[in-house]
This record gives structure tokens, sequence and C-alpha cells, in this order.
């Protein structure tokens, strides 16, 4: 979504104070540590930081893994802390005309099969946090526990608040008016915008199939309307749910230090069933 992302970018002016006081790590440019995966007919970019228990970090639509750069060293002290670039984002390329959260899930099931990592920890941000999901639902051996802040299941003005899912309309018309696209840019500009404006499609009961815990996270004045964050927390059987007070999109960003605690908090305890 081009409107997701704008608003993403704000809160991404987090990840330059964050770059500044981390040795000026550039994430998703550290070709000192930055290595491709063959993975289902494309060059998967991903790049590790410290070790232990392996985490993966999944972001979100029109970005790349620099979204985490406020986390990563949070992370990296206990962590495996694994970035990837997404099919079709960041240094990912894909041509292909069709993208799907399923066909993105099972890019992630199969790097993390090329890896040698069994199961891992998982965090995704927006469409990184339906990501998250599918993943649980699509490989639920690849995935210990996981956390998703900023997800919705269906790409209406319930899913999405009403007057950012009438901006999305509106850019559509836009993108029509463009047509027929010519560069390879556009055209996968185009391809990530209607990811969000058609998709996903999860119904409610798919996510009682999925097993491990899971920590469902949006903000009180997110993109997301909190009553959907509620219904996915509720049908997911081992879920905790975190409405972040004061917070828009970017709950990972905005409050960095709080989320980064409460997150790894979660990864660590034992889950108690509600």
């Amino acid at each position: 979504m081009f409107r997701k992302a704008a608003l993403l970018f704000l809160t991404l002016l987090f990840v330059g104070t964050a770059f500044c006081q981390n040795k000026r790590i550039p994430y998703g440019r550290n070709d000192s540590v930055g290595k491709f995966y063959d993975v289902r007919g494309i060059k998967m970019y991903t790049e590790v930081y410290g070790t232990g228990k392996p985490l993966l970090m999944i972001h979100g639509n029109g970005q790349n893994m620099g979204a985490f750069g406020g986390n990563v060293p949070y992370f990296a002290k206990k962590y495996q802390v694994i970035l990837a670039d997404s099919r079709a984002h960041g240094r990912t390329k894909d041509d292909r005309d069709s993208l799907s959260f399923e066909m993105m899930a099972d890019d992630f099931d199969a790097l993390l099969t090329a890896m040698h990592i069994d199961s891992c920890y998982v965090l995704g941000w927006s469409d990184g946090g339906i990501n998250a999901i599918v993943l649980a639902m699509r490989h639920p051996d690849k995935v210990i526990k996981f956390a998703s802040t900023g997800a919705n299941l269906w790409p209406d003005s319930t899913g999405l608040i009403p007057s950012y899912w009438k901006g999305e309309q509106k850019d559509y018309a836009n993108w029509q008016k463009k047509m027929p696209l010519t560069t390879a840019r556009d055209k996968n500009a185009y391809k990530i915008f209607m990811l969000d404006l058609l998709q996903p499609n999860i119904k409610l009961s798919a996510l009682h199939t999925i097993k491990c815990p899971a920590l469902i996270i949006g903000g009180d004045h997110d993109l997301i309307p909190v009553p959907h964050t509620v219904q996915i927390a509720q049908n997911i059987p081992k879920s905790y749910l975190w409405i972040v007070p004061n917070s828009g999109h970017g709950t990972l960003q905005e409050h960095r230090d709080e989320f980064n605690t409460i997150v790894d908090n979660f990864f660590e305890k034992a889950f108690k069933k509600r």
C-alpha cells in the first residue's frame, strides 16, 4: 500500500536515530554480513546479527529489513536475529506478476530450511505481521512463538480504518490512469500495492489451526481498527493481546524500548493459557 508505506516512512524516522546510536550499521545495505539465498526461484537477501535462539523479523509493505533498525541492537544481544527482504521488496527482486501472502510465507519457510534452521521465533510488522500469521498456519513446525503487530485479516473497511480504506480506492484509481505500466519499477510497485488492496483473505476460523503461542499487537489509533485486532487474538487458541496506548501503526518504533522488552518477555517466558 502506498498510503501505508507513507505512514510507515514517518515511523521509520526513528530508525535514523537508532542508526546513529548503534555504530551506524546500515541494515539492509550491510554488505559485510549480507547474503543471498536461492529460495523458490528468487534470490532472497538476508542479514544476520547476534547469536542465540533464532528470531526472524519480517517487515511491512513497500519497506525492507531496515524497518527494524531500532529493534535489532536489543534483540541481537540474546538472539540470532535474521533479517530478510521479502519477495519483491528491498534487494530481493522478483519480476513475476503475482504476489501473495501465502507465497511469501512459503518463501520464509524455504529460507529457514536453506539456513538449516528447524524453528524460530518470529516478529512481524504490518504486512510482516500478516506473514507471521500465515507462516504459523502453513508451516507450524517452523514457528516456536510469534509476535504480530499491525496485521489485518481482510482488506475492507472493517480490517482497515475506513478513511485509510477509502484512500486506497483513490490510489487504485490513480494507478489505472497510468496504465499500461512500462517500467520495471512501476510494475513492481503496482504489484506490491495490489497485494494489500486485494489481500489478505483469512477467515477467523482458519486462525484456530495455529498451534504456537502468539502475541497480537496493535496501536490504539492504528491503521487496523482495535476491534479487528481483538478478533485476531480471540481466535488464536494460545494468544496474548496488547493494545499499545498512544500509538499508531508503528508500535515497534513509537514505543521502541517498551515494545522490545514486552516482546522479549513473551518469547522468553512460559505461556500460561488464558
